[in-house]
């Protein structure tokens, strides 16, 4: 039986399915450059329509000035990670934060939420990701939260930001997954202990790095199923996402 990305199997062996950034959906609107790895807006693909309970990776590039407009979500959790420049938010939340390149913003929109998202310089794009996970539940009061990291994540090892069941500092969710900010230095490696059961989603934010055999790049993702132990090494150095997941 084949074990495919977005919808994953029992093999008893571990597996590794690539997508590469290349392979990505994508939209252009003059003002906003986005890639996606799964299906969103006007780009389908029914082999892509998720990771168990990741739902969205969008790779955006909004122009200096631009952004968007105040819109509504509901039921589901949404993570900015910003790359290069600075994103300003905005929500019914009352919050209102401009997050800088290296730090992330959670949104858990519960039963409801309204936000905005804006580059506020007048010369820079801003690059930063958009994520989202699909709660255990739906509703609930919405929730908001802010991790500072920038260049004090942990070299050659992984950085707890997000989980399911709170612990070392993480900022709890609604999602029964964890998300690790990972960082390695050229001509290191790190490990990751998983769990039975659970699968990993991996997504390279910069750099170049080899995980079960597999050299994953720039805007590269994959899925990852039934390995006992990730062991995650780079020539060059690299940044990178990983999402363990139920």
């Amino acid at each position: 039986m084949k074990t495919t990305a977005m919808n994953p199997t029992e093999t008893g062996k571990p597996t590794l399915v690539k997508r590469p950034a290349t392979a990505r959906g994508k939209t252009e609107l003059g003002w906003l450059h986005s890639r996606h790895t799964f299906s969103f807006g006007g780009y389908f693909h029914p082999d892509h329509m998720g990771y168990r309970s990741l739902r969205v990776i969008n790779d955006d590039v909004v122009e200096a000035g631009q952004g968007f407009g105040e819109h509504p979500h509901r039921d589901a959790e949404i993570f900015s990670y910003v790359i290069d420049g600075e994103l300003e938010h905005k929500d019914s939340m009352g919050n209102g934060r401009v997050i800088k390149a290296g730090d992330l913003q959670y949104i858990s929109a519960g039963r409801g939420v309204f936000h905005s998202e804006f580059n506020p310089s007048a010369t820079r794009p801003v690059h930063f990701l958009q994520i989202w996970l699909t709660p255990k539940m739906g509703g609930g009061e919405p929730r908001y939260a802010e991790k500072a990291m920038g260049a004090a994540a942990r070299p050659n090892d992984l950085t707890l930001l997000f989980a399911g069941e709170p612990r070392d500092g993480a900022v709890g969710i609604r999602a029964d997954a964890d998300i690790y900010f990972g960082k390695v230095d050229a001509g290191k490696q790190l490990t990751h202990r998983t769990g039975s059961g659970r699968g990993q989603w991996l997504h390279v934010i910069e750099g170049a790095l080899s995980v079960a055999g597999e050299v994953l790049r720039s805007g590269d993702g994959a899925a990852i199923e039934n390995a006992d132990t990730l062991e995650i090494q780079s020539r060059e150095g690299a940044q990178f996402l990983l999402f363990d997941l139920e």
